[in-house]
């Protein structure tokens, strides 16, 4: 479930977002200062943050080049929403993913946001199995192997297997697997992720080396197996 942060000061636009967002199967975060923007992007690593370009404590301008220059926000697809027409856009569509002009229509937005998120990780070729250094993995037949052995996951142990593999060099979270493999937020304890994350390398045997512990964050899967000592 992909998550967006929404940065508007508006209440009633504030609801309309959120309102829509939902109804179209996201996890919304709303906010509605500069100062509270930032907080929520650091620590919850939205896909896509929506930033007015006004805001009652700051620009949302310098909010939306913050977030969209930080390294622990990065890859986040931020969007400015602003009331200008003509001034300074070209320039704004040329620093962000995109730009909306106010009054925002909701379906557009819609539609524009779900081609931020396929652009920014599109949907794997399943019939392309894995080949990653010794790591095997046929995604039609459900096969594992490493160094040519078959390996027995589980459904759940291959699925946390492809979703780092599909999303490798991009540190995870915690919380987005939990989102992202198990479907769920915050009704089991991130210690499950641990749980299953150590299960399955033990299992990779000399392949769950690819998958990094990035301290205090998540998991990452490495992006060259050579690197991997």
């Amino acid at each position: 479930m992909a998550r967006i942060l929404v940065i508007e000061d508006e209440k009633d636009i504030q609801e309309t977002l959120e309102q829509a967002l939902r109804g179209a199967g996201y996890k919304v975060k709303v906010v509605g200062t500069a100062r509270d923007g930032l907080v929520a992007a650091r620590g919850g690593r939205p896909d896509v943050a929506l930033v007015d370009v006004s805001l009652p404590d700051g620009s949302g301008l310098e909010v939306a080049k913050t977030i969209k220059r930080e390294v622990a926000t990065r890859e986040v697809q931020v969007v400015l929403m602003t009331a200008r027409t003509s001034e300074g856009l070209g320039v704004a569509r040329a620093t962000f993913d995109d730009v909306v002009v106010k009054p925002v229509s909701v379906r557009e937005l819609l539609s524009r946001v779900g081609q931020l998120l396929r652009r920014a990780n599109p949907e794997p070729d399943v019939l392309v199995p894995i080949d990653f250094g010794a790591l095997r993995v046929d995604r039609r037949s459900r096969q594992v192997s490493t160094a040519g052995e078959e390996i027995d996951l589980t459904a759940l142990e291959l699925r946390l297997l492809i979703v780092l593999y599909d999303r490798r060099g991009r540190v995870l979270s915690r919380e987005a697997l939990l989102s992202d493999v198990w479907g769920i937020q915050g009704d089991v304890t991130t210690r499950t992720v641990d749980t299953h994350v150590k299960r399955l390398r033990e299992k990779l045997g000399a392949s769950g080396a690819y998958i990094e512990t990035v301290r205090g964050v998540g998991y990452r899967f490495a992006t060259d197996p050579k690197a991997v000592t």
